[in-house]
């Protein structure tokens, strides 16, 4: 199953992983893509990769969970991240043409991280 990593560099980010995906795509694959990312702190969604919206994306997925005061935090200390991560989902599914994401204009698929940095492990299965 093809796969490749990202390296984050903060603790909440945003990467387009776009290009990398479609590197995964055999050429003459025609079907759905399933991208997913095998962490439980990390998500994976489709929206546009301009630079302003993905800092605001950023600063949103930091309102999505406050970071104190969970259970969780008792053993890791980043309950925060999970609960990020769980309202983001794991994975997409995409169209695939010809070996290419068959995806909007102005349409990306973006890592966010929520635990980082680290190294995240990204899926691409297309049937």
């Amino acid at each position: 199953m093809p796969e490749f990593t990202v390296e984050t560099e903060s603790h909440t980010g945003v990467v387009d992983v776009t290009g990398a995906v479609e590197s995964a795509i055999p050429e003459d694959a025609n079907g759905v893509a399933t991208v997913f990312v095998r962490h439980t702190t990390a998500g994976v969604v489709v929206n546009e990769a301009e630079s302003r919206l993905l800092k605001d994306v950023e600063a949103f997925v930091e309102t999505l969970a406050p970071d104190a005061g969970w259970a969780h935090d008792e053993s890791d200390g980043n309950a925060d991240s999970h609960l990020r991560a769980l309202v983001l989902g794991e994975s997409v599914t995409v169209p695939v043409t010809d070996g290419a994401l068959d995806v909007g204009t102005w349409q990306s698929v973006l890592l966010v991280e929520c635990d980082g940095p680290r190294t995240r492990t990204v899926t691409v299965r297309v049937r």
